[in-house]
């Protein structure tokens, strides 16, 4: 059974993927797949995003899709319903979290404060996305995070690059990094397919660079 944690530990990097395009959706799966990442979170910010799960769930069998920007309910819900096996959420709130649990989906919500922590942690969430995590103090804080909390583990999200993803991935706390940088506009304008492989490969190596 699919669990948060293991969505967490499958790769050093989660993509976080923003299509505008259905046609998209399989080949950058693809692509993803074939340079190691598995894990992969389809932001529900576009209209089309529900369709572009449904595609690589349906498509792209040795790809896990998720469902990321997951705000409510009824996006767990719809998330669900498209083939999403697993949900990525910018806060916590109660109402989510049980949502989520009841549906059997796997949830990495979002803190940035320790009462978001005390809150994900009263309804039973251990694995938590920390956001925004360079404008929300970075390293020094998840370390700061790390001493009231030592049972939490985070998925460090917005403000991550290729350049201080590793900086984030040594803190034993971080589990891995959320990133969209595998999946740049540019390459998605020239569906330059190769690059984002070749940027997935990288990511997938993050640990031993």
């Amino acid at each position: 059974m699919l669990t948060t944690i293991k969505v967490m530990q499958d790769a050093p990097v989660i993509p976080v993927i923003v299509l505008d395009d259905p046609a998209l959706a399989v080949p950058v799966a693809q692509a993803l797949v074939a340079g190691g990442i598995r894990m992969l979170e389809v932001t529900l910010r576009t209209p089309v995003a529900l369709e572009c799960i449904a595609r690589i769930s349906d498509e792209v069998p040795d790809a896990i899709v998720g469902a990321g920007t997951v705000c409510n309910s009824a996006d767990a819900q719809a998330a669900l319903q498209a083939g999403a096996r697993f949900a990525v959420s910018p806060g916590f709130t109660h109402e989510i979290g049980l949502t989520c649990r009841d549906l059997n989906l796997p949830l990495l919500p979002g803190v940035a404060t320790a009462s978001e922590v005390m809150m994900a942690l009263s309804n039973g969430y251990t694995e938590l996305k920390f956001f925004p995590a360079a404008q929300a103090g970075g390293v020094a804080m998840i370390k700061a995070l790390s001493g009231p909390f030592p049972q939490v583990r985070f998925c460090p999200t917005g403000g991550i690059t290729q350049q201080n993803a590793v900086e984030f991935l040594s803190l034993k706390q971080v589990v891995c990094v959320g990133g969209s940088w595998l999946v740049p506009v540019d390459a998605l304008a020239q569906r330059d397919f190769s690059r984002i492989q070749s940027l997935a490969s990288a990511a997938a190596n993050l640990r031993t660079a």
